[in-house]
């Protein structure tokens, strides 16, 4: 794995990565902009629910009464027992699925009126890390992590430098042409968190990212994501991994029996 190839003395990896891939993007500030491309108000939520409840089919509500801002460059833990709706809950912001009840509200945008049209530039600025992976089966390994580059209008040259070189911090240099299938669980979840954050993006959800890996690789993960919310990326990583939680004391939403609650800072840390 690349331990601080070319970083200066007293930059992290992480962050030498993120600011070198700034340099090569110098339009690409951190500003929020709706979908069409406006400036966004940084004091505005990036994602507001109001009183959103959620059911699959005609079963019973797995999500009630769920209310919360995430204001631009937030970092939240979402934490939970098994079934206590995470997933649901992080679903239903990345558009895959729509609430019961209730209002969404994502880049100012109310999700329930949202002209189909308008879904795919919105869905550009989220990154999403799935818990399956959802890695592309006919991609090589290079080609799942610059597929949102491409999708961006990046230039090819940049596409490939980029996403050889996050693969490489990531520790899979030498699978660059490997297809999913023959990459381990641990693997292809590098491959898919490099995808999600290779742009940069918004806002990223990740479904227990470090989930399949140990525990000093999910450390090293874990300061990627740092680094990117440094940068205003707005975070949330559902997760049943306490230590990381305890390690990296970022604000926690806790998921029980559908129903949220926001304990706030966690004891000892200052704002």
């Amino acid at each position: 794995m690349l331990e601080g190839k070319d970083a200066p003395r007293g930059v992290s990896p992480e962050k030498h990565w993120i600011q070198k891939r700034r340099l090569a993007y110098p339009g690409r500030a951190k500003v929020m902009t709706t979908p069409h491309g406006d400036e966004m108000d940084n004091t505005e939520p990036v994602v507001r629910f109001e009183n959103v409840g959620m059911r699959y089919g005609a079963g019973t509500e797995v999500l009630s009464d769920i209310s919360f801002d995430l204001e631009p460059g937030a970092f939240r833990f979402l934490v939970g027992p098994s079934g206590a709706g995470k997933s649901s809950l992080l679903r239903l912001m990345y558009l895959a699925q729509r609430p019961s009840r209730g209002l969404i509200t994502l880049f100012g945008r109310d999700t329930a009126t949202l002209p189909r049209a308008d879904m795919p530039l919105l869905r550009r600025k989220i990154g999403v890390v799935f818990q399956d992976f959802r890695l592309l089966d006919h991609l090589s390994t290079l080609d799942n992590v610059a597929l949102p580059l491409r999708v961006a209008g990046v230039s090819e040259s940049q596409v490939r430098a980029h996403a050889a070189e996050l693969l490489e911090w990531v520790g899979l240099a030498d699978h660059l042409d490997a297809k999913p299938e023959v990459l381990s669980g641990g693997e292809q979840q590098r491959v898919a968190i490099a995808r999600a954050v290779i742009n940069r993006p918004n806002v990223l959800l990740a479904d227990e990212p470090t989930g399949n890996v140990d525990d000093r690789i999910a450390v090293r993960l874990m300061y990627l994501f740092e680094e990117l919310n440094k940068l205003g990326t707005t975070v949330v990583i559902a997760t049943h991994n306490q230590s990381l939680v305890s390690r990296f004391r970022h604000d926690i939403l806790m998921l029980q029996d559908g129903r949220l609650t926001v304990p706030g800072r966690p004891r000892g840390t200052t704002a």
